[in-house]
């Protein structure tokens, strides 16, 4: 089971659809999962439909971040390319379940998730170069600064630099 502390991480359930549509609906957190718009009931059910198909064959995974067994957040792995051993990390946490540190926990189980039963290499994230906080957090994790993507993200009418962080999950052996 993946637990830590006072978070779980489980699979997606059909009964997550209103958890899911409260959070897929906050326009707060458009700008960082690259949503415009609000999405239905109807679409969240058929996504839930095909949520367990395996992370090798659909290439992604989202995971339900619980704390006292009531759903705060979401974990997600997308992007993941066998070849190369490697996946995008996204972390959404709801608004009143924030700065209580499960971001902080979900990255210490993601990270020997990652290692040991997916066995991958690396994990990577982009973040705007103005959340403090999410900068923080995966540098207190281990990431590393790699880069810097000059006016990548959106933000109301300009533009804004995203952070590239990576993560090395298997270290060298000389």
């Amino acid at each position: 089971m993946l637990q830590n502390g006072s978070i779980r991480l489980r699979a997606l359930e059909e009964t997550d659809l209103d958890f899911l549509y409260a959070l897929e609906n906050d326009p707060s957190i458009w700008g960082v999962s690259d949503t415009l718009a609000p999405i239905s009931r109807f679409a969240l059910r058929q996504y839930l439909q095909h949520a367990g198909a395996d992370f090798f064959e659909v290439r992604q995974l989202r995971l339900v971040v619980c704390a006292n067994e009531e759903p705060v957040g979401t974990l997600d792995l997308f992007n993941f390319e066998p070849l190369h051993q490697r996946a995008g990390v996204g972390i959404t946490i709801q608004a009143n379940a924030r700065r209580q540190g499960y971001a902080q926990e979900v990255l210490v189980l993601l990270l020997e998730y990652a290692r040991h039963t997916l066995r991958l290499h690396q994990l990577y994230c982009t973040v705007a170069a103005d959340n403090k906080a999410s900068l923080r957090l995966f540098r207190r994790a281990g990431f590393r600064r790699v880069g810097v993507r000059k006016e990548w993200l959106r933000k109301d009418f300009s533009w804004q630099d995203a952070i590239e962080l990576q993560y090395i999950l298997v270290e060298k052996t000389s």
